[in-house]
């Protein structure tokens, strides 16, 4: 009989730690993971105050807790805490996945990368080699991708953000992997790309970047790495001001928790079915 229906076997304990995390999807998309190799999955979504990411991990893994995955803000709060992290993690400067050792040792991987590029080279059948890519936004979000989006081999990444200071010092820290510059919103006027990704929160307010319409090359893609119950603003206004293609972030939180999920269980899900689950559960 499979693990799933073993009921002799306790599941195995994972979860999400955030502050907010209520709007997570992340136990039902782990959940159909784990259908597809009839695994016993207990994954859970848990708060943490702001400041309580040290003890909550240390609690979650007495009760037998074997992996997390850690959104916002408390990535750069995981990356502080693992005592050992994988490359990408490292360039990223923020954990999003932690596994444990049996020698309670805590290892940090950031998966958030390579989700957003096989959501868009494979999902959406996008390519990034060759391409044009503006990156708008400096924070977090922007930093744990920006990695593997060079590593695609774009031919030039642009990093915008109102705070120049922030953009200037994600093009120190990443140049040596390739032609990376950033820069105000103001600068990009008259500029044009292929790949316009939103890495800002501004779509939780429904707001729009302060950027140019006429970004948008012709069959230029816009992601938001946002996602929300409908399509983001962004990707409304993106549709309406010259984008061909567009997309928000739900196929990048699935490949990303498809990641996390091969990290833990050795075994890499198919990510098509969970994406359309989602998207037809927003539609309904």
């Amino acid at each position: 009989m499979s693990d799933l229906f073993d009921f002799d076997q306790p599941p195995s304990l994972y979860a999400v730690m955030g502050n907010p995390v209520a709007h997570s999807h992340s136990p039902q998309i782990h959940h159909m993971f784990a259908e597809q190799f009839q695994l016993r999955v207990d994954y859970r979504k848990i708060q943490v105050d702001l400041g309580g990411l040290p003890q909550a991990v240390t609690s979650f893994r007495a009760t037998g807790g074997q992996g997390l995955n850690i959104t916002l803000p408390f990535k750069l709060d995981a990356f502080r805490l693992a005592d050992e992290v994988s490359p990408r993690a490292l360039l990223a400067e923020a954990v999003n996945t932690i596994s444990f050792t049996d020698g309670d040792r805590i290892i940090g991987d950031n998966t958030d990368g390579a989700g957003i590029c096989r959501d868009i080279i494979f999902n959406l059948e996008c390519p990034i080699a060759g391409r044009r890519v503006l990156l708008v936004g400096a924070g977090g979000a922007v930093r744990g991708v920006l990695g593997p989006i060079l590593e695609a081999h774009p031919d030039l990444v642009v990093i915008a953000n109102r705070t120049v200071d922030k953009a200037v010092e994600l093009e120190r820290h990443f140049s040596s992997i390739r032609n990376v510059a950033g820069c105000g919103l103001d600068d990009l006027t008259g500029e044009q790309f292929d790949i316009i990704i939103n890495g800002t929160s501004a779509s939780v307010t429904d707001e729009i970047p302060s950027i140019p319409h006429t970004v948008f090359a012709p069959g230029a893609l816009a992601y938001d790495m946002m996602y929300g119950e409908r399509p983001t603003v962004f990707v409304d206004w993106a549709a309406r001001h010259g984008a061909s293609q567009t997309a928000d972030g739900i196929g990048m939180l699935v490949e990303q928790a498809a990641e996390s999920f091969a990290i833990w269980h050795d075994r890499t899900p198919q990510t098509g079915p969970v994406i359309a689950a989602l998207r037809n559960a927003r539609a309904a």
